[in-house]
């Protein structure tokens, strides 16, 4: 169990999978930069994040900007939806009748990605949900703003263990503060830390080739 002073941000675990180096940058070193993608990806998750209340359709409750935790894995975060579907196999919910399943749902402005960025993050949700409410999430949904449609993920136990793993990597990064090394990938170009990274530079030569480079040059 780790102490809530050690919590990392569960929105890390998609920035992990997608490169270490810069989950390092943003979370271990402080630094961000915004580019289109991350602007226009802030703005589109603002409308799920639009409320904090409950929303009552029939047998189904939706929650919006629900925050989360999980001691046993060490974070804490936002939901951008969690619907709650009337069931016999649910669990109660404060102030309403009835069992109710959660069923969590993630928002994305773009496309599915090639990796399992998306996934990873969703079933962190879901992993955060069950210790708190004392149940069990089969599934959820990831819903893409490219093509406007539901993308439905199994929570399986290879990817929840893929879970545990990365955040307890995450955890050891963060307690060494150590930032990892680059390593270029397709990606790079379309990060919006690439000035910063500069993965380039480091693909091409070491770090102190290019001081003394520098330094025989002046």
């Amino acid at each position: 169990m780790y102490d809530e002073d050690d919590y990392l941000m569960l929105s890390g675990l998609q920035h992990f999978a997608y490169c270490r180096r810069q989950w390092a940058l943003i979370h271990i070193e402080q630094q961000w930069a915004e580019n289109e993608r991350t602007v226009d990806g802030n703005l589109f998750h603002s409308t799920a994040h639009n409320s904090e209340k409950l929303e009552k359709r029939g047998d189904l409750i939706i929650a919006r900007g629900l925050r989360i935790k999980s001691a046993s894995l060490g974070v804490s975060g936002i939901c951008d939806v969690v619907e709650f579907h009337k069931t016999p196999e649910g669990i109660t919910l404060s102030s309403h009748e009835g069992l109710w399943q959660p069923y969590p749902i993630e928002y994305k402005k773009g496309e599915p990605k090639e990796n399992n960025a998306d996934e990873l993050q969703l079933c962190g949700q879901a992993m955060c949900l069950e210790e708190m409410l004392l149940c069990s999430i089969p599934c959820g949904s990831l819903f893409y703003g490219e093509n406007r449609r539901r993308m439905q993920v199994q929570f399986t136990d290879e990817l929840r263990t893929q879970v545990k793993n990365m955040l307890s990597e995450m955890h050891e990064l963060w307690k060494k503060g150590y930032t990892p090394k680059v390593k270029a990938q397709k990606g790079c170009n379309a990060c919006s830390l690439k000035e910063i990274c500069v993965p380039k530079l480091f693909k091409e030569q070491s770090v102190d080739k290019y001081i003394n480079n520098k330094l025989i040059g002046e």
